[in-house]
């Protein structure tokens, strides 16, 4: 029985160029668009339970200004079916909320989804709460931080690290799972492979496309009005007397609330 895995990834500015922002305090997304790194992790898992699975379809949706695909086209020369571009001048500026109900509305589209696939966070936004939003959306299970990804029929288990130890999860599918990085060695995409992703269908889409109404989406709601240099890191405390050392710690402890 095959599985069909719908996996979420963000096209992002080469981060080896220094980044900067417009005079909106908006990230300046010109120049060389790539793939996520963090998001090569997912694509690689949703890969590996296909081949384990024995058939299944790939789909990889990302969000992104200007019908970018080069990112995407990465994960289809890794081996990834297709792709979804949803691209809109409307979205500019979109909160993390109203990225997940437009993601939402491309998953949609796709009819039954046995399994949704991120990373943890992006690189560049690092909000981290897509996963569990597009949990929330479609009110099912969103397994975070994985570490390893099972599938056992209609079941889908989890490994992930704690301060305890290591965490086992189970829940029945469909399911989100967030994987996280250095979990799996991502596969190079090999000559046959880039090929074949130039022919591999692409589909680019707009709000109305999705039927996503703006105005349900609030992005005006929120803007950022300044932003100022983080501060420099100041120097801690040094104690050089050993006999003292632990009182020392209790007490900056306790004068934190931590004990």
């Amino acid at each position: 029985m095959g599985i069909n895995i719908a996996v979420l990834v963000k096209q992002i500015p080469d981060p080896s160029v220094e980044g900067s922002l417009d005079s909106s305090f908006r990230f300046n997304r010109s120049g060389k668009i790539v793939l996520d790194e963090a998001d090569l992790y997912g694509v690689e898992i949703a890969l590996s339970l296909v081949e384990s699975a024995g058939e299944g379809k790939i789909t990889v949706i990302s969000m992104v200004p200007d019908g970018e695909t080069t990112g995407v086209r990465t994960a289809l020369a890794m081996g990834a079916d297709e792709a979804i571009v949803i691209s809109d001048s409307a979205l500019e500026n979109s909160h993390a909320l109203a990225t997940a109900k437009v993601l939402n509305a491309a998953i949609d589209t796709l009819g039954d989804i046995d399994l949704i696939i991120s990373g943890t966070e992006s690189s560049d936004g690092y909000t981290g709460t897509i996963p569990a939003q597009i949990g929330g959306l479609r009110n099912i299970s969103a397994l975070t931080f994985a570490t390893s990804v099972e599938v056992n029929g209609d079941e889908i288990q989890i490994r992930r690290q704690s301060n305890e130890g290591i965490d086992t999860l189970k829940a029945s599918l469909p399911a989100v799972v967030s994987v996280t990085a250095g979990v799996v060695e991502p596969r190079y995409p090999n000559f046959k492979g880039i090929m074949a992703a130039k022919s591999k269908p692409v589909s680019v889409k707009s709000l109305s496309d999705l039927g996503v109404d703006f105005e349900s989406l609030n992005i005006d709601s929120q803007s950022v009005i300044s932003i100022d240099d983080a501060p420099n890191r100041q120097a801690g405390v040094r104690i050089e007397d050993p006999s003292i050392a632990a009182d020392k710690i209790i007490e900056y402890l306790q004068g934190t609330g931590v004990l």
